[in-house]
């Protein structure tokens, strides 16, 4: 684990560093972070709903319930696991913005975007390719900012994409 949390460290250092050093790079990763504030998750129903789509009901059913599977296996992971965040562990780095609660390990960002992407590639099919690369570039940009580690990207990512299949499949959706 030592090793995992040593690469965990030099990967974050490296990519917070080339992201601050980069003024372009550093406006884009506030932007998009921002972007995973949860504004998707109201918005894309809304977007169907304004379309008339048959797909509304059995979209609302599967994001709202893996949403609120995520989120409260993100909350109790973030709350039992307590990983600092960086800026508490690497020395002489200071978060670009301030991150919405103490702990680091999973993304929050991460693995709710991770769901939403994954719910709307089940129920809808084309937008999943667009809204994945979205959703990776959620995670980049945390890492840039400096609030989680690459590693609590990486497990948010994993666990909103689970949260979002094993939904899928209690409610016969797979």
């Amino acid at each position: 684990m030592l090793t995992l949390q040593q690469f965990d460290t030099r990967l974050f250092a490296r990519v917070f560093r080339q992201g601050r050093n980069s003024a372009p790079v550093y406006r884009a990763a506030k932007i998009v972070s921002r972007s995973g504030d949860g504004y998707l998750h109201l918005l894309l129903p809304a977007m169907l709903a304004g379309a008339g789509s048959t797909l509304l009901p059995q979209y609302c059913v599967l994001l709202g319930s893996a949403m609120f599977f995520e989120r409260l296996v993100y909350w109790v992971m973030k709350n039992t696991l307590r990983r600092r965040r960086p800026q508490d562990l690497v020395p002489g780095i200071r978060s670009i913005i301030k991150a919405s609660d103490q702990f680091s390990f999973p993304s929050g960002h991460t693995s709710a975007a991770f769901c939403l992407a994954t719910c709307t590639g089940i129920v809808l099919g084309g937008p999943f390719a667009a809204l994945y690369l979205w959703a990776c570039s959620v995670a980049l940009s945390r890492v840039v900012l400096g609030v989680p580690f690459p590693g609590d990207t990486v497990a948010g990512g994993l666990i909103g994409s689970a949260i979002a299949v094993l939904t899928a499949g209690q409610l016969g959706l797979l």
